[in-house]
């Protein structure tokens, strides 16, 4: 399945992969796959307040979330309800496939956040990922994990964050 920017309103599922099991599917809309980049929106999957601390996903939160067939990792804009930008989690993983209607991503552990006024950027995970051994069993697939979230990272603590990645 393959769009233009100009084509908007198709749906696909997400299909988030951990562990060699599916860990989460859900519904979103894509809104451009540029070949490159695929871009879609979907509502917050749980059914309930998931807490972590420093930002709340809840029911109606709007994600819109950013993939790329060759780098190794997603970005996903984060808005409640009202439309007021929660900030940005990203996922570090491996290159997103999309595969008929399936959006099909594999999740290596290590995340980001980074809040909407730019003032938390935190790392997340990174004993997970040291416990999921990929760094034995594919060290080529962990250092381009690490890389990712490294990138990340320093376009987080720069002013405007994300902002010329998503453009």
């Amino acid at each position: 399945m393959s769009a233009n920017w100009a084509d908007p309103g198709k749906w696909l599922d997400v299909v988030l992969v951990k562990g060699g099991r599916t860990k989460i599917r859900y519904p979103a809309e894509l809104l451009g796959d540029d070949g490159t980049r695929i871009v879609v929106r979907a509502r917050w999957a749980g059914a309930a307040v998931r807490d972590f601390g420093f930002v709340r996903f809840e029911p109606g939160d709007v994600f819109t979330e950013y993939y790329w067939r060759d780098r190794w990792y997603a970005v996903k804009e984060v808005r409640g309800a009202d439309g007021a930008l929660k900030g940005w989690y990203c996922d570090i993983t491996r290159p997103a496939v999309l595969s008929g209607a399936e959006l099909v991503v594999e999740d290596l552990d290590l995340d980001l956040w980074r809040s909407a006024d730019g003032r938390d950027v935190r790392r997340l995970d990174e004993d997970e990922f040291a416990d999921s051994g990929l760094a034995e069993t594919d060290p080529r697939a962990a250092s381009a994990a690490v890389a990712a979230l490294d990138t990340l990272a320093a376009l987080a603590a720069r002013d405007g964050g994300f902002a010329r990645l998503l453009a």
